[in-house]
């Protein structure tokens, strides 16, 4: 069974024959957690690095942002039984696909914070597609933990 992630968007399972997916990551970054003692997988789809250039949408719809979204996902595993020493952490996107002058350099920002939120955390990135300028689909498998990426014209990548 599929569960679709969309823009702006979290999910967490412990369901066994779920698959986390999300579609269209270009400058947003996707980032799934998987803890394989307690089985527990989530994935969030952030598109902007901070959430101070609109609060209200923050505290309306966290997942839009990486400041705001990445603690929610990280607590949200743990309230299914993710240990934070356990969790590993996978992340695709970070593309430069609509700003071709790299003036915003939106997926570069996107990236950084994600890195520095996960440091302050003690969780270090064990798998990444980033950069570039191609779309990319990214996937959790939760039997496995496996998790792949498709990357538009390049086919499918494990991370």
């Amino acid at each position: 069974m599929n569960l679709v992630v969309g823009i702006g968007d979290l999910k967490v399972t412990k369901d066994p024959s779920a698959t986390l997916i999300t579609y269209s990551l270009g400058s947003c970054i996707g980032v799934t957690v998987y803890d394989p003692v307690a089985k527990v997988g989530g994935m969030l789809h952030f598109m902007l690095p901070d959430s101070k250039i609109n609060p209200d949408r923050a505290r309306e719809r966290p997942a839009v942002f990486a400041d705001t979204g990445v603690p929610l996902l990280l607590e949200e595993c743990r309230k299914l039984g993710a240990e934070r020493q356990r969790m590993q952490v996978k992340i695709a996107g970070g593309a430069q696909i609509l700003d071709s002058s790299d003036y915003f350099k939106i997926g570069k920002r996107n990236y950084v914070a994600l890195k520095k939120i996960l440091w302050q955390h003690g969780i270090l990135i064990q798998g990444e597609e980033v950069g570039g300028s191609l779309n990319r689909t990214m996937a959790l498998e939760m039997p496995t933990g496996r998790v792949w990426v498709k990357i538009s014209g390049n086919g499918v990548k494990d991370l």
